[in-house]
């Protein structure tokens, strides 16, 4: 049971990576404004496209379970400074209301890492890419 659980778990974390990347590429105009208002001017496409590239390829690995820790690397390189950048609730003092909600998000984000971290320490599992390949004879 643990290792459906680990593929479940995989393909489920997986998805909101996928997810992130499609919501900044196809929607770059908008993706482009939420970066000017927090202060990220430059060079923004190629961000968008590095981003897109990283979560992509992260996710991918994390749903095949080949070289996950190299998937969580990647999507970790976006996601804390991204967690850091648009969840400031500490700048809210006297908006209660907004500072919640706020905080939410970045407590839910560093759950998600704390996932990603546990996933890094556990490996991809008996049902991955990894496990089919170091287990097949080729002769």
């Amino acid at each position: 049971m643990k290792d459906i659980t680990d593929l479940f778990g995989r393909a489920f974390m997986s998805v909101i990576f996928f997810f992130e990347a499609y919501d900044k590429i196809f929607f770059m105009t908008a993706t482009r404004h939420s970066m000017s208002e927090i202060g990220i001017t430059w060079n923004q496409n190629w961000l968008i496209y590095g981003t897109g590239f990283c979560l992509i390829l992260g996710a991918t690995l994390l749903l095949i379970g080949y070289r996950v820790g190299f998937g969580v690397f990647l999507i970790l390189l976006y996601w804390v400074p991204l967690t850091i950048m648009l969840n400031q609730f500490w700048d809210y003092p006297y908006a209660h209301e907004l500072r919640r909600g706020v905080a939410l998000h970045f407590m839910k984000n560093i759950a998600i890492v704390g996932g990603l971290l546990v996933l890094y320490a556990n490996g991809s599992g008996r049902y991955s890419i990894k496990r089919l390949l170091a287990t097949t004879y080729v002769r």
